[in-house]
């Protein structure tokens, strides 16, 4: 691992890493190849930054893996990428019960196939006493449908009688998202150098530290997420108090 690590205060680790892992077509499309190559690269960043993650004492380790929208992409195209997640949840299920990572998803779920989605239940299942970090895979994930799901539920207990429409707060809100067992991120890294969140996480989102960088996903390693880091622990995190105000709760 690269020196670049000792910079890194460990009291300012943050404990939720969400990432949008974009560029894997445009790295294989400059080299003249299909864009599945980039894929199949891609899954090479996966293992390394979990790793890296895991030791650095990361608590949750959020991968934007395929969208809602993504189901639009050619069909061979879905194919191997549903071919490539059956792969690394077999290659990696040993190496996350070693090194105690517990395997969750969020997303519609049930539109995966039911060959991907019974691995990935046997994985999340043979994982579920990891309890050193989480790991969670956003698969046919979108923010906007998270939301609509939450307020489905939310409307179904109040028409049950279960809930009264006063009862309903942020926090109450935050409950019936996918990510309810889980803190808000304090970083959302994007990749490839798009300056937007593209449907994700949206709510949790609110007052998340944002980091986006040129390097395309198969090129982001260790060196590049360690400098995601450093860049996170320069920031001011306020969230809409004054300075002053922070200050005096610190003391």
């Amino acid at each position: 691992m690269t020196d670049y690590s000792m910079a890194l205060d460990p009291q300012k680790i943050p404990r939720h890493v969400a990432i949008i892992m974009d560029g894997n077509g445009r790295w294989a499309q400059r080299r003249g190849w299909y864009r599945v190559r980039g894929h199949v690269a891609g899954m090479e960043s996966v293992r390394v930054v979990t790793r890296l993650a895991r030791r650095l004492g990361i608590s949750y380790l959020t991968l934007f893996a395929f969208s809602e929208e993504n189901w639009q992409r050619p069909a061979m195209e879905i194919r191997v990428l549903m071919a490539l997640m059956r792969s690394y949840l077999r290659r990696e299920l040993t190496e996350m019960q070693d090194n105690q990572i517990a395997l969750k998803a969020i997303g519609n779920l049930s539109q995966l196939p039911e060959r991907v989605r019974r691995e990935l239940e046997e994985t999340i299942a043979a994982t579920a006493a990891g309890d050193r970090m989480d790991l969670t895979l956003a698969l046919s994930y979108g923010g906007r449908s998270e939301i609509v799901h939450a307020v489905q539920s939310l409307a179904r207990d109040i028409a049950a009688g279960r809930l009264k429409p006063e009862d309903i707060d942020a926090a109450r809100f935050s409950r019936s998202l996918y990510t309810a067992d889980m803190p808000d991120p304090d970083l959302i890294i994007r990749t490839s150098g798009e300056y937007r969140l593209s449907n994700f996480l949206l709510w949790q989102s609110a007052y998340t530290e944002l980091y986006v960088t040129d390097t395309l996903w198969p090129d982001f390693r260790e060196a590049e997420l360690l400098k995601a880091l450093e860049t996170y622990q320069h920031r001011e995190r306020r969230f809409g108090l004054t300075q002053e105000q922070i200050e005096a709760l610190e003391a």
